[in-house]
């Protein structure tokens, strides 16, 4: 019996909503690195580490099991090193799993730190449900993102009583879904469901007045005065 995860992604044809899926700079061994001198010698960092240590983290790409264990445990050592000190997010995904986006975003709630999230690229689906759930005040677009809520899906194989029981299981995500993001957005539930029910493409303003983000950032200027310890 196969049952896939059920998952939100960008587009129901390809793994995003508009780009083909595209070879991991990692994998290439592409990552920038950064070469520091301090009185001690110089010390080498891989662009993303260095950005670790301003309290920058990233999700690019789909929304999996290894992407949410990464940035979890970049939130947790954020917060150990300073609880009071705001952690920047900035996301460009198509979406992907529920369960490891639920991951991400529980984290952020239960951390001390507010979690300042920017969208770069695409906010789609479980990526749109994660910036949404940044602090109120200090969630961004720039402005060519693109934005895009739906609904969860999920294809099952097995026994009829197998795939009711996952029906129902994805129906409860569906509306647990639409009731988190009607408390962050502000919007109703009624209206929620309607929107969610196809794929639905927001720009960057259409995105601030829908209320899942609070301002399209065009220079680093513009963004609120985060909280610093």
């Amino acid at each position: 019996m196969i049952l896939p995860e059920m998952s939100m992604y960008g587009s129901r044809q390809s793994g995003g909503a508009f780009d083909a899926p595209t070879p991991d700079t990692q994998a290439l061994g592409m990552v920038p690195m950064v070469i520091e001198t301090s009185g001690r010698g110089e010390r080498a960092y891989d662009i993303y580490s260095r950005l670790l240590r301003e309290r920058v983290i990233f999700l690019v790409g789909p929304v999996n099991d290894a992407t949410a264990n990464l940035i979890v445990a970049q939130l947790l050592f954020l917060e150990s090193e300073n609880p009071d000190k705001d952690i920047f997010f900035y996301i460009n995904s198509p979406g992907g799993s529920v369960t490891a986006g639920m991951a991400i975003y529980d984290t952020m709630q239960f951390i001390k730190p507010d979690v300042s999230t920017l969208c770069i690229g695409q906010a789609c689906s479980m990526g749109s449900f994660l910036l949404a759930a940044g602090e109120k005040g200090k969630r961004y677009c720039l402005p060519n993102s693109r934005v895009m809520i739906h609904q969860p899906m999920g294809g099952f194989q097995g026994q009829a009583s197998d795939i009711e029981i996952h029906a129902k299981e994805i129906l409860f995500l569906k509306q647990k879904l639409n009731s988190m993001l009607a408390q962050h957005t502000g919007q109703s539930i009624e209206r929620i469901e309607r929107d969610t029910d196809r794929d639905n493409f927001l720009s960057a303003e259409a995105a601030v007045e829908y209320g899942l983000v609070d301002k399209v950032l065009s220079s680093r200027g513009e963004a609120a005065e985060p909280t610093k310890a």
